[in-house]
């Protein structure tokens, strides 16, 4: 997939005020400090399009932003987030919640690992979530070029093998690197071949 065209559209706080739309969109998502922005950012070859910053929980709204004027791109805010109040954790998840279970366009939600850990109580039980209310997702395991093949490819089985214990079917998993790009191809190819069976679907 080559993008051309990549332009935000708006930022809201309920799935009701998103675009309506009958493109799909794919979400992103994952812990705080994952590196998400950065990967968006890779992906579309913007280096501007979504917001970076040093300090966990800067995305606070959900951010949509329409790709070759064929899919959105929506920028979620995170998850297990440790410097924000309890009060904003709650709205959060609740925005997020109420998003994943009122977009009958959602075509996939990736969720994003950071492939330098072991797997995280708080990325299991958001898993668990969209397992529970029935929404595909994949795993990018994100800032593979901050250690070694190995140690990703631990982690990585790691989780896999925490996954087995509750799941019958394991999900798609892509890693990444938004200092080398790596992983950019394989997750636009995934977007592309699923916005293929998604017109099929509709058509």
């Amino acid at each position: 997939m080559v993008i051309k065209d990549a332009k935000f559209i708006c930022s809201n706080t309920k799935a009701e005020q998103c675009p309506q739309t009958t493109l799909p969109e794919y979400a992103f998502i994952g812990r705080s400090n994952v590196g998400k922005s950065s990967l968006i950012n890779m992906l579309t070859g913007r280096l501007k399009l979504a917001k970076t910053s040093s300090f966990p929980g800067k995305t606070q709204l959900i951010n949509h932003f329409l790709i070759n004027e064929q899919w959105y791109l929506v920028d979620l805010p995170g998850y297990g987030w440790a410097k924000v109040s309890k009060e904003s954790r709650e709205k959060w998840g609740k925005m997020i919640k109420y998003y994943l279970q009122n977009r009958p366009n959602l075509a996939c939600v990736l969720v994003l690992i950071d492939s330098r850990l072991p797997p995280q109580k708080p990325d299991l039980d958001f898993m668990e979530m969209l397992g529970t209310m029935g929404v595909p997702f994949v795993l990018i395991f994100t800032k593979i070029d901050k250690q070694s093949g190995q140690k990703t490819d631990a982690n990585i089985a790691a989780y896999m093998k925490t996954l087995e214990e509750t799941w019958e079917e394991l999900p798609l998993y892509m890693k990444s690197s938004s200092t080398t790009r790596q992983g950019r191809e394989e997750v636009l190819a995934f977007i592309e071949e699923v916005n293929k069976r998604y017109q099929l679907e509709r058509e």
